[in-house]
């Protein structure tokens, strides 16, 4: 981790949080949220029935991956989170964690997931979950200091979780496991770009390439953003077009859709902060809607 810093570099501050919420932290314990839900999702959808200890140890085996993958972005991270206000409170960073103590959290995270997923579920799902560590730790965090190109990089690590599910209950990949990585690859881009909008100016003090360095006005991220929020129109309504979903899904889906893509085209009118910010809210609403009808209208 040639870029943290030293432990004589970072500030420290008092250790108010505890251990557990410090781990919390490390392994970013919210976004896991939403790979447990992504990789539930992923499996239901390609279960022909569920066996829930299968799904039970698919879910915290892709869990144990991500938060490795956290972890060790941390530890990279430790100079440029510093720089940060809106993560100077994190463990490493406030000194309330050794960075060696968060290295060998991250190993053993990493290790145990992949380990877990190998041994209880099957080699593939495990191989997916680690190609998300190396991924995110390997090619995503050392590209945003250099590209904005990172973005697509860390949208594909985050696409993986839901295949890992579906490779749960299956020996291969089908049309349907990709359908589910289209739909988080493409919901990521206009979620991601308008946090990295919004705190464009704490990125670009730290050093991180989070947007087109020459796109002073935001009209390439927002026009960016709604490009994909048209992309991931066309992913979602893949299922109605192969016969696999009904007109119930396809009329939820059209308005879960329309309604996303306003909040994107008023961004692209709009580039405040105000409206940057309800275009996250929005992702963030979409999202559960989207996966929910899928689940609930699947044949």
């Amino acid at each position: 981790m040639s870029t943290a810093a030293t432990e004589s570099e970072i500030p420290h501050a008092n250790a108010e949080p505890g251990i557990l919420a410090d781990l919390l932290d490390l392994t970013k314990a919210r976004l896991n949220l939403l790979v447990l839900i992504t990789t539930f999702v992923g499996y239901w959808m390609g279960a022909a029935h569920i066996e829930w200890l299968r799904l039970i140890q698919a879910m915290l085996g892709t869990a144990l991956c991500a938060a490795s993958a956290a972890a060790f972005n941390q530890l990279w991270e430790v100079k440029v989170d510093a720089l940060m206000t809106r993560t100077l409170d994190r463990p490493i960073v406030a000194g309330r964690m050794k960075k060696s103590a968060a290295f060998w959290i991250a190993i053993a995270l990493g290790a145990a997931g992949s380990a877990w997923l190998a041994l209880a579920v099957n080699f593939l799902s495990a191989t997916l979950a680690a190609s998300t560590i190396v991924i995110y730790v390997l090619i995503y965090t050392p590209l945003k200091r250099r590209t904005a190109w990172c973005t697509l990089v860390g949208a594909v690590s985050g696409a993986i979780p839901p295949v890992v599910g579906w490779a749960a209950a299956n020996t291969h990949l089908t049309l349907g496991a990709w359908v589910l990585f289209a739909i988080l690859f493409t919901w990521q881009m206009p979620h991601f770009l308008a946090i990295a909008w919004m705190h464009r100016d704490q990125y670009r003090g730290a050093g991180l390439v989070m947007l087109k360095r020459n796109d002073q006005t935001g009209v390439a991220t927002a026009a960016t953003s709604l490009i994909f929020t048209l992309l991931l129109t066309a992913a979602t309504l893949v299922p109605f077009n192969t016969g696999e979903a009904g007109g119930t899904y396809l009329g939820g889906a059209l308005v879960i859709n329309s309604v996303f893509f306003l909040a994107a085209l008023n961004f692209f009118a709009d580039r405040s902060r105000p409206v940057a910010r309800r275009l996250f809210f929005a992702s963030i609403i979409y999202l559960p809607l989207i996966l929910g009808l899928m689940i609930l209208t699947k044949a």
